[in-house]
């Protein structure tokens, strides 16, 4: 029944019970460490559990809680517990209890496409309404693509209607010359929000990636990547600003089917399977970036696009409907909003940029520039010996090397919490990053 982002212990002495749960998609963490003899620790960040040390395992074994699960122990009188039962309690495609609650009521029947647009207009707008609840000022990272851009001229829209007195500020990083600040500042001078640009050289994100990879608690290269610039703009605002609530538009593309392999889909069935093991893997990835590069400097991250309701509707409609057409991702998305005037059109229809391309210029990508970096810090006597040291996700590239030192600096032993590296499917690649890929128009005709 509860509508929102969360990861909490319960701890029932009356009934001699304990609770943990964690929300549907895992926006925020919860980790967990438990010993044969029932001695349980919980924490919201790993590394506030791998210092512990317990008579009976000298290496506690350290694990996310998973997301959309909820936990039931017994509390024995000595204060250790023993599990009863674990429960996935939502799926991603099923609508929510607290739908019969919440204040959008009854949607309108059937899938024709005005009939959807509608609907999704709908539920997109009540998904930031209720996000405003707070005594505390409400800011938006905007990157100029179409999902931060969507958040925050309805968040603007919203703030209005809603009477507060103050200006929304709205934040982009890059740079100099990134097509993400040009595109945001198009964004911005639309809505009318203050907006801030925060410039970064390349020696700043190199510097910051040890305090990345150590808030994070992953070596994963895309999250890596991508949060560098999310970091040093939470630090920035953290510092400069009174904005806490921050508002973004994480989610969207792994529900929309917004990365650019998506063309490469063999069947609409198949993106329906791609795009729900996305959300089911966003607490790894791209919520973790999020959540932790946010809350390193006190800030707290709302974001629309996981709204239960929004995105248990959208994965309810037709596969067909979902997938890129005319050789653009999120198309739907897109058209929903085409008529509302919300942001300039040429953003509206903007191919998709990685966060980690879009901050820097076009002569030179951020992760290039990493990997020139990396060149001269991995040599290729330690690439050969990879397996050797590290025999789980060897690292293939110098990049992946690199942040997996740290890591291991950081977190000794502790490979496991990262399943697997994210990479784009349907295509052979080799790195993560989007520029790499030749983004096929004609794909998606034949």
């Amino acid at each position: 029944m509860l509508d929102g982002v969360f990861a909490f212990i319960l701890l029932d002495t009356a009934s001699k019970k304990v609770f943990l749960g964690r929300d549907t998609y895992g926006v925020r963490p919860l980790f967990r460490a438990m010993t044969e003899d029932g001695f349980l620790a919980v924490c919201s960040e790993a590394k506030g559990l791998v210092t512990l040390k317990h008579s009976t395992a000298p290496f506690l074994k350290v694990e996310p809680f998973l997301p959309g699960h909820y936990e039931v122990l017994d509390l024995k009188p000595n204060g250790k517990v023993a599990s009863v039962e674990t429960v996935k309690y939502h799926h991603c495609r099923g609508e929510p209890l607290h739908a019969l609650y919440d204040s959008v009521g009854k949607l309108f029947p059937g899938f024709e496409l005005e009939t959807v647009k509608s609907n999704l207009r709908i539920l997109f707008n009540n998904a930031v309404k209720k996000r405003l609840m707070t005594d505390r000022r409400i800011g938006c990272l905007l990157s100029g693509g179409l999902d931060s851009s969507l958040v925050a001229a309805t968040l603007l829209k919203q703030l209005k209607e809603a009477q507060v007195q103050y200006a929304l500020q709205t934040f982009a990083i890059g740079m100099e010359d990134s097509p993400d600040l040009l595109a945001a500042r198009k964004v911005a001078n639309h809505i009318g929000s203050e907006h801030h640009e925060v410039l970064f050289n390349s020696e700043e994100g190199i510097q910051a990636l040890d305090e990345v990879i150590f808030s994070l608690e992953t070596y994963d290269i895309t999250t890596v990547r991508a949060s560098v610039g999310m970091y040093l703009i939470s630090k920035y605002i953290r510092k400069n600003t009174d904005s806490v609530v921050i508002f973004s538009g994480e989610g969207s593309d792994e529900l929309t089917q917004g990365y650019i392999y998506f063309h490469k889909a063999p069947s609409p069935e198949e993106a329906e399977e791609e795009s729900e093991r996305l959300l089911k893997e966003l607490y790894l990835f791209d919520v973790l970036r999020a959540d932790r590069t946010t809350a390193a400097h006190g800030l707290e991250l709302r974001v629309p696009f996981l709204d239960h309701r929004f995105s248990s509707y959208y994965l309810s409609l037709p596969p067909d409907m979902r997938v890129p057409k005319n050789g653009i991702e999120k198309h739907l998305l897109r058209e929903t909003f085409e008529d509302s005037n919300l942001i300039p059109k040429e953003i509206l229809w903007r191919p998709k940029e990685a966060f980690s391309d879009g901050i820097t210029s076009v002569k030179n990508s951020w992760f290039k520039i990493l990997q020139e970096f990396v060149e001269h810090q991995v040599d290729d006597a330690m690439m050969a010996n990879a397996a050797q040291k590290f025999p789980f996700n060897t690292p293939k590239t110098k990049e992946g090397y690199y942040y997996r030192q740290i890591f291991e600096r950081h977190y000794p032993g502790r490979a496991d919490w990262l399943s697997h590296y994210w990479m784009p499917k349907w295509i052979n690649a080799t790195d993560p990053s989007a520029r790499t890929l030749t983004h096929y128009k004609s794909a998606a005709k034949a």
